[in-house]
């Protein structure tokens, strides 16, 4: 007698499914909530958990029964981390880690940006090398990537974990294979890159994998393809009067993207201002739909909630905001305004509200 089973890790997804795609899965949820059948068993479940939440109303089933037993000792402990290890710049000048990815098959490996943001005050020896580091081995980097220019922001491509795409201090968009060690793989030319340091370079969803945008202080949103970078496959330029002006444009430090939505991405820009924009739109000036104002200075961070997409989080100045697309006039909800410069946040991939 032979038994058989199945091991549902990450349930019973259909074999064309890949679960590990966000796109795919997300994409197939929508479908099944359209279907006349899922509507149907979701009403009759309905019926049950309103039984269940009745029954709970009606009997305190948290209640004490022994009210006068001593709390345990140690059962208000402040939230704490331990540092398990510290990766340095090995160089003798010491340089600002300017952007951090992690490896996309899990956390063994990271990739480290490092630069000196400070405008023509950067010391002449500085070494222009980023890193890959391995968390079980902090005494060597595993691998030194050798940029033109001293990166300001490095990721990992998700789907092939042996490319990265970098942004340089000089403008430039840079990628490597790390099969082929440490040397860039190709190098966008400079007079068709940006003119101010990338802040920030994200991969898109496509099915190729190689296409990626890139934003900076100069002024505008540049699309690529690691295939061919030549020059950019796509512009904008970040003017909110929609005239195309690049001296009337605001800086972009920040972007966001989120790929269940594939046309729509927002800029946070170093004037305190969020540009939402729709990449499929006809023209250029139709390209940018709408903006947020609230900060006061330069937006470091800016991302969508994962499970209420049309609400989203921003940081920067003293305060950290959230807004939703539907109420252009002013964020829903903010912090108090903090005695330092706040610089990052993110949502929790797990709870909503937090």
């Amino acid at each position: 007698m032979e038994v058989r089973g199945i091991n549902h890790v990450e349930g019973g997804w259909p074999k064309d499914i890949n679960p590990q795609e966000m796109e795919q899965t997300t994409r197939y949820r929508k479908k099944v909530e359209k279907d006349d059948h899922y509507i149907t068993t979701i009403t009759q479940l309905g019926s049950v958990m309103e039984h269940c939440i009745k029954q709970n109303n009606a009997i305190n089933i948290y209640e004490e029964y022994f009210e006068e037993e001593e709390e345990l000792e140690g059962m208000d402990e402040a939230p704490s981390a331990k540092t398990i290890n510290v990766f340095r710049d090995p160089n003798e000048i010491k340089r600002t880690a300017t952007h951090l990815s992690w490896h996309p098959d899990g956390g063994r490996k990271l990739a480290v940006a490092y630069s000196c943001l400070e405008f023509q005050r950067a010391p002449k020896d500085m070494s222009y090398d980023s890193y890959i580091w391995d968390i079980e081995n902090p005494n060597k980097p595993e691998l030194t990537l050798k940029p033109v220019s001293p990166l300001v922001s490095l990721e990992y491509n998700p789907k092939d974990s042996h490319i990265l795409v970098g942004g340089c201090y000089n403008g430039q968009i840079t990628y490597w294979d790390t099969r082929k060690g440490g040397q860039p793989v190709e190098l966008s030319v400079i007079e068709h890159s940006h003119r101010d340091p990338v802040y920030k370079v994200i991969w898109l969803q496509s099915k190729t994998g190689t296409e990626c945008f890139s934003t900076s202080t100069d002024g505008q949103v540049l699309w690529w393809d690691i295939r061919k970078m030549s020059e950019p496959t796509e512009k904008l330029i970040l003017d909110i009067t929609k005239k195309g002006n690049l001296d009337l444009a605001l800086g972009g430090i920040s972007l966001e993207f989120e790929p269940t939505i594939p046309t729509k991405f927002m800029v946070g820009t170093e004037q305190g201002m969020v540009i939402s924009c729709n990449r499929k739109a006809k023209t250029p000036a139709e390209k940018i739909v709408c903006t947020y104002s609230g900060h006061h200075g330069p937006i470091y961070a800016i991302q969508r909630n994962p499970f209420f997409p049309k609400n989203f989080l921003t940081v920067g100045d003293w305060t950290a905001r959230i807004w939703s697309e539907d109420s252009r006039e002013s964020s829903i909800m903010w912090t108090k305004y903090h005695a330092s410069y706040l610089t990052d946040g993110a949502w929790s991939p797990v709870r909503p509200s937090v």
